[in-house]
């Protein structure tokens, strides 16, 4: 069995900076097994730590759980991750958590954790579109229940960045919370890739950078009102714009505290 995260140690770079390696919707399935290792590797060689947003199954099964945790036994860095649509699409997201948590997986659902001195905050997020036109709380009673799902997974990510003291702090989502990151997708799904319900606790805690999928065909990069990066990562968009390169972005952050080990944070 994979060591768990919290006993992992984060291998650092001599420059004393933390480099995040991220990606998401890798949709592991039962013919991914033997061709995710090599990636993770090179995860592995490149970064400190790998970061997962979410769809890291196809279909949510047990199956899919177990072949993603042997393929991610190449990956010694610590790896933390939040779920995606495609993780509940058998109801068997409580299983795919268990899994890939004895894996060594950190898996955050409106809590936090941090790896020296960084603090992470993590939930999956909901659709419900942008700005003005993002769907009201009105109406039928099926209509305010779907936008429950996304004021509710607001505030878990609100409560998770709440708990967060360090001095540089990282969002993981795999719904958007900006518009910008979704164009290239067709506008009538847009609705449907995130809503910038989520982005109203990063303004209240800025974060150093956002992540997240789900937007196969979306833009790379954007910024939210307060000026905070927000990548894209899914690992579709990444491999199409960047087809020679390892479909993770990575990015850079100045080391601040010591310490060897996964902090969760209650």
């Amino acid at each position: 069995m994979k060591q768990s995260i919290h006993e992992k140690e984060c291998f650092l770079n001599s420059s004393e900076k933390i480099r995040l390696a991220a990606v998401g919707d890798l949709h592991c399935n039962k013919s991914s097994k033997g061709t995710l290792r090599a990636f993770f590797s090179q995860a592995d060689q490149s970064a400190d730590i790998l970061l997962l947003c979410g769809d890291l199954t196809d279909y949510g099964l047990s199956e899919e759980a177990y072949i993603l945790s042997e393929e991610l036994s190449a990956a010694r860095i610590p790896v933390i991750a939040v779920l995606g649509n495609h993780d509940f699409e058998t109801d068997n997201e409580n299983e795919v958590k268990r899994i890939l948590g004895e894996a060594g997986v950190r898996i955050l659902d409106g809590d936090a954790c941090e790896v020296n001195g960084v603090g992470f905050a993590g939930v999956k997020g909901f659709c419900g579109g942008y700005g003005q036109r993002s769907l009201g709380h009105w109406g039928e009673p099926a209509i305010k229940h779907f936008v429950d799902e996304a004021i509710r997974e607001t505030l878990k990510l609100e409560a998770a960045l709440a708990k967060l003291r360090t001095d540089h702090r990282i969002a993981l989502l795999h719904y958007s919370p900006i518009e910008a990151t979704v164009r290239g997708e067709p506008l009538e799904i847009y609705p449907f890739l995130g809503t910038s319900r989520l982005e109203e606790p990063l303004m209240r805690y800025p974060v150093d950078a956002v992540f997240h999928g789900h937007a196969h065909r979306g833009s790379l990069e954007g910024r939210t009102v307060n000026n905070i990066p927000v990548y894209n990562v899914a690992k579709p968009l990444l491999q199409r714009t960047f087809p020679d390169q390892p479909p993770f972005k990575i990015i850079d952050i100045p080391l601040s505290v010591s310490s060897d080990n996964v902090t969760p944070l209650r």
